[in-house]
Formats: C-alpha cells, sequence, structure tokens
C-alpha cells in the first residue's frame, strides 16, 4: 500500500528504512541478468562476457535537478539514463543499477516511490534491472547510482583510438537538453519537448553495441558538452578533430526558434551544451545506420577544431 487511510503518504521517517526499502523493492521482476536482488547483503549478478563494465554517477538536488522544474519521475529516469550511456560509449549493454539514495526524513515516501518508478521505467526500456542499493538521511536529495555492463564478447571501445584519416559520427540529438535548460532558467513557456528534454535524456539505446560491431575505433558519451567531450578522445589518441557546422545544420535549425526566444546562439547549445548523451565515434569506414558523420580525424597535435578552426564559445559543463 503506497498511502495510508488518510489518503496522506507517510515520510521516510515516520515508516523507518526498512519498511520504505520494502516499498521501494516490493513486487519488482529482475531480468536474467540479475540472480539475486535486494534482500540480502549483497546482489548477485550473472557475467557472461566475464567481464563486467562499471560507471557512477551522482546527482544532487539543485545543482544537477530541480524539484521545482522535475518530478521525482523524471529524476530517476534522467539518473539511469546517463549511466546508461556510459556504458553504452563502451560499446556495452547495459545490466544491472545499483542506487544510493539520501533525503530529508520528512520527505513523503509516495515522492520516493516515484522516484523509484522512474529508475525502472528507464531501466526496462534497456532491459536491465535494479539490483540493490542503499538509503540514508541527508538535508537534500542526492541520488547516486552505479550501472554495470556487458560488452558481449566485444572488446571495449576507449577514447584512445582515433586514428588520422578517421570520420567522426554522432548518434543521438545534441543541444536539446541545454536549449530545455534555458527556457526553464528564464521562465519561457511553450517548447514542451525541448523543456522535457532537459528534464529527461533520451540516450540512443543499442547504439553503443552497434557501432562497436561496425569497427568503432573510440567513442564517447555527450555528457558534458560536444566539444569538451571530443576534446578527450583527442587527448587520448593524440589526434585533431576538426567538426562541421554545416553537417549539424539539423540540430541547429531544431533550435533556432528557442534560441530566438532565449536570445542565444543555438549553435552553441549544439557544441556546448551537455546532458543529450548522444554518442560520438570515430570510424576508418563508413559508420553503421543511425550514425552521420560531422567530421574528420585529423594530425595533432591534439585538439578539437570547428570548421577548421578553435573554437572560442562555450565549449560545455564543469562540475567545479
Amino acid at each position: 500500500m503506497r498511502d495510508d487511510d488518510s489518503g496522506e503518504s507517510p515520510t521516510l521517517a515516520g515508516l523507518g528504512e526498512f519498511a520504505v526499502i520494502d516499498r521501494l523493492v516490493r513486487g519488482r521482476r529482475q531480468p536474467g541478468a540479475v540472480l539475486l536482488g535486494p534482500g540480502d547483503d549483497a546482489a548477485l549478478l550473472a557475467a557472461g562476457d566475464g567481464r563486467t563494465l562499471i560507471s557512477t554517477d551522482v546527482l544532487v538536488q539543485d545543482r544537477h535537478f530541480r524539484l521545482d522544474w522535475s518530478t521525482p519521475h523524471d529524476v530517476g529516469r534522467k539518473a539511469i539514463a546517463q549511466n546508461a550511456a556510459d556504458i553504452e560509449a563502451m560499446g556495452g549493454r547495459p545490466t544491472a543499477f545499483v542506487a544510493g539514495f539520501a533525503a530529508p526524513g520528512d520527505t513523503p515516501a509516495a515522492r520516493v516511490d516515484a522516484l523509484v518508478d522512474g529508475m525502472w521505467d528507464e531501466a526496462e526500456r534497456i532491459g536491465a534491472g535494479i539490483a540493490g542499493g542503499d538509503l540514508v538521511s541527508g538535508p537534500l536529495w542526492v541520488l547516486s547510482v552505479t550501472v554495470l555492463g556487458d560488452l558481449d564478447g566485444r572488446a571495449p571501445v576507449l577514447r584512445s583510438g582515433a586514428r588520422t584519416g578517421s570520420v567522426l559520427a554522432v548518434t543521438g540529438e545534441l543541444g536539446r537538453s541545454a536549449a530545455g535548460y534555458a527556457l526553464w532558467d528564464k521562465g519561457i513557456g511553450g517548447f514542451d519537448d525541448l523543456r522535457r528534454r532537459h528534464l529527461v535524456p533520451q540516450p540512443p539505446y543499442g547504439q553503443g553495441a552497434a557501432a562497436a560491431a561496425a569497427g568503432a575505433q573510440a567513442m564517447i558519451d555527450v555528457s558534458d558538452g560536444l566539444v569538451a567531450d571530443l576534446r578527450h578522445v583527442a587527448e587520448a589518441s593524440g589526434v585533431a578533430i576538426d567538426v562541421s557546422t554545416a553537417a549539424l545544420a539539423a540540430d541547429r535549425d531544431a533550435l533556432t526558434a528557442a534560441a530566438t526566444a532565449v536570445g542565444a546562439d543555438p549553435l552553441a547549445w549544439v557544441l556546448g551544451g551537455g546532458e543529450d548523451h548522444a554518442l560520438a565515434a570515430c570510424f576508418a569506414g563508413r559508420p553503421p545506420a543511425g550514425w552521420r558523420v560531422v567530421g574528420t580525424v585529423l594530425d595533432g597535435p591534439a585538439r578539437v577544431l570547428v570548421d577548421g578552426a578553435e573554437w572560442s564559445g562555450y565549449a560545455g559543463w564543469q562540475s567545479y
């Protein structure tokens, strides 16, 4: 039962830790990779490949999400999506998540139910499960999620494999989250899809494995911004990467109306906006279906160019 007889949700403190955990795990169905889910001191996962990909992200209230913009369900979906994108960027398949959550004791338990529902909603979209976690009291919401993934026998796609003469390609859409953030921040209504895309990203699930199977040399999740993330690839590979704005025209044009409303440059959102969790990869030949070529790999020194020149605009998110 989610609420008490008065129709009001009990608080986390009122229920206590173990009663809250029971609410959050009761009735959930795990995928085959989760051999033993919540209920013991540790979960048990199958690792058919013999190796396991692992990545972690932390989301802090008012830094990575705002509860006056996002519903708890939105926050749960976002937490899972951005972690899953890291596994995709290695050429893998997300299999399971574990989560730690802190919140004030007076938080209505129904809001945490909604958070977990959102996490499960997103995890089930990719055939993964939530295998366990922890719950503690804290002054504000903090959600730490660790994802585990399987390579299905393939080698991981690193950032360090890009080679001169290769093409740069992306899959997924760029600049949408940055546009949505600007609209929310300035209180501009309309543009419902863009505003929504800031709250809940849409990673191109399955495309990481498709890129790996097609021979991707290097790959990265566009979490901080295209230019910023490509710089990691350039530095790890010792190459220069030249991005073509003409090849990004569809992304720019999709944001033009919102940029006019905000008074911004849509190209800055495309090149510098993060949190779309698109994927960028380098290929020696033609990329697979669903990918579009947006640049080339050149001899070093390691740097990222835009139309052959250094980019002087906003390059991407900084955590500090």
